[in-house]
């Protein structure tokens, strides 16, 4: 399994950022895919997930009308777009794959993850 996040950048608060997870090593199209995030201090935070087909997602409630998840499976590809970032949104940032096909758990497998700081 691998997973090489991209995307992350120091973006000023209110700006947005895109993220993108590419995938390999799996059958990418029969897995739920997770965000999730670790700031300095703090513990690994659940951030949005979404359904093999892309027909269901998930968010933190923190989150919920400013980030949207969505997937490529021809591309093997799960995105995160980030509008109205926050200060305290400054994190680490990884995708993760759930433990078994069509399972919404996740695992934990991440790839190196993609810093996004948030600062004026």
């Amino acid at each position: 399994v691998q997973l090489v996040e991209s995307g992350g950048g120091l973006v000023q608060p209110g700006g947005s950022l895109r993220l993108s997870c590419a995938a390999s090593g799996f059958t990418f199209s029969d897995y739920y895919m997770h965000w999730v995030r670790r700031a300095p201090g703090r513990g690994l935070e659940w951030v949005s997930s979404i359904s093999p087909r892309g027909t269901l997602t998930n968010y933190r409630d923190s989150v919920k009308g400013r980030f949207t998840i969505s997937r490529n499976n021809t591309k093997n590809t799960v995105y995160l777009q980030l509008n109205n970032l926050e200060t305290d949104e400054t994190a680490m940032y990884y995708c993760t794959k759930a433990s078994r096909p069509n399972y919404s758990d996740y695992d934990s497998h991440r790839g190196q993850g993609t810093q996004v700081t948030v600062s004026s």
